[in-house]
């Protein structure tokens, strides 16, 4: 038992040293409420509105670190809202609403691999590689085992660099992409050592398949039947827009000019490239009753396949149509459609 001295000499012990921190604690509690309010920095609110508004996808289709960063940049630095691949023209929409102002257009785009190489049974091979099961650490060594220096490793690090599951492997180990999942957020681009994979707006369905920078005969030694381009420039001649060019002994298509006729497809001679609306093209056909004979369609078609005088009904050849559609919104009755 403490008797009631020791009691009193142990509590001004204990007590006086209890007293003072507490007494610290508050005063440095009172200067920190202080200085946050002083120093605080104020959110706009339209910031975390976005964010919420935004996928949470952190890709970095947009250019910026993450979707916080990316709303950020929207309210504070004047980014455009239309630049979140995953999320689309509904996110756009939204972000527009909340900025208060139009979104613009968004045309959606997909992954396309440039190389039809790759499978099981698809690639030659210069040498066995064991190593680092990885298509960056495959293409360090020797510049990679397959025999075309400029083809798919397949060892799918663009499969794995995919957050959405749009790439998957099919039974001959070839990576295809699924363009319902597909967000344009360009991981699988930026995750390719060989830059095979490009962003193509969802509208246009023809792609050259190669990526081959060799000539002709040495691509069908190491592509064989595996739909080399060879550059043979019979793509540039037939395209009634020029939109192909041929660069390095590859075939380039600039989809702000192709028209999605696939003429290109019909006369490469190794099927290099691909038309993913062969033999489902749509053909123009004018509406009698609509027409007026204005020319504009005739004038406007790039081979030539609508024909009529002025002021009388005009035809479509489908022989000829392509199918391209650019006379349909030309067209200032609304006289044609494709069927």
């Amino acid at each position: 038992m403490f008797t009631l001295l020791e009691t009193a000499s142990m509590l001004n012990t204990i007590g006086l040293p209890v007293l003072i921190l507490g007494a610290l604690g508050l005063i440095f509690g009172l200067i920190l409420a202080i200085a946050s309010k002083l120093f605080e920095v104020k959110i706009d609110p339209r910031v975390e509105e976005i964010i919420c508004v935004l996928p949470g996808a952190n890709c970095g289709a947009c250019g910026k670190a993450g979707c916080a960063g990316y709303a950020a940049q929207i309210v504070h630095g004047g980014e455009a809202v239309n630049k979140c691949a995953p999320g689309g023209p509904d996110v756009a929409a939204q972000i527009a609403q909340i900025m208060g102002m139009e979104a613009g257009a968004m045309d959606r785009k997909v992954a396309v691999i440039h190389c039809s190489s790759g499978g099981y049974e698809n690639t030659n091979w210069k040498y066995s590689y064991d190593g680092v099961q990885t298509c960056r650490s495959a293409n360090s060594l020797a510049g990679g085992p397959n025999a075309c220096a400029w083809g798919c490793l397949g060892l799918n690090d663009c499969f794995r660099a995919c957050p959405f599951d749009a790439i998957y492997i099919d039974t001959n180990g070839m990576r295809r992409i699924d363009f319902d999942k597909c967000t344009a957020c360009g991981a699988c681009v930026r995750a390719c050592p060989r830059e095979l994979i490009d962003l193509v707006p969802l509208t246009r369905n023809v792609y050259v398949k190669c990526s081959s920078q060799d000539k002709g005969g040495d691509a069908r030694a190491v592509c064989g039947s595996n739909h080399p381009c060879i550059g043979c420039g019979l793509c540039v001649k037939i395209c009634p827009v020029d939109a192909i060019t041929v660069e390095n002994n590859l075939a380039h298509i600039d989809y702000d000019k192709c028209i999605n006729c696939g003429l290109c497809a019909t006369v490469c001679p190794t099927k290099a490239i691909l038309d993913l609306l062969v033999g489902s093209r749509q053909k123009a056909e004018i509406d009698p009753e609509s027409c007026i004979g204005c020319t504009i369609c005739a004038k406007v078609c790039p081979v030539d396949a609508i024909s009529g005088e002025i002021k009388k009904l005009h035809s479509v050849d489908k022989s000829k149509c392509i199918g391209c559609t650019q006379c349909v919104p030309k067209c200032p009755k609304k006289a044609i459609e494709m069927v």
